[in-house]
């Protein structure tokens, strides 16, 4: 592979990413304009749900590509794979706050 093609390449991956990150940023306001004032433990389902489903697109992607499928080119494997990962270890930052301020609120003297 030359270098202009290999530049292109990647200039059409990272322009993938960054429609990826927009459409992203999209459904996260979406998503809060939605519940305004809604229930925490609901909004917290949907966020794990949705690094649920990241995750099994992920290992669809990766394994029709390992399978040799001409429809999932390898670049779409790894940013879902990279989607999936950011989308678990957000949710693993999330978990570590509410453990935080759970701690916080019970060691409150009464």
């Amino acid at each position: 592979m030359n270098d202009i093609s290999g530049s292109s390449e990647i200039s059409r991956v990272l322009a993938e990413m960054r429609n990826h990150s927009l459409q992203a940023q999209g459904l996260q306001v979406e998503q809060a304009q939605k519940v305004p004032g809604g229930d925490f433990s609901e909004l917290l389902k949907q966020a794990v749900n949705t690094v649920n489903d990241l995750q099994k697109t992920s290992k669809a992607n990766a394994t029709a590509f390992e399978m040799g499928d001409p429809n999932v080119s390898l670049a779409d494997t790894m940013v879902s794979m990279q989607k999936a990962s950011i989308a678990f270890q957000a949710m693993s930052q999330v978990r570590n706050k509410v453990i935080q301020a759970y701690q916080e609120v019970m060691s409150m003297p009464v």
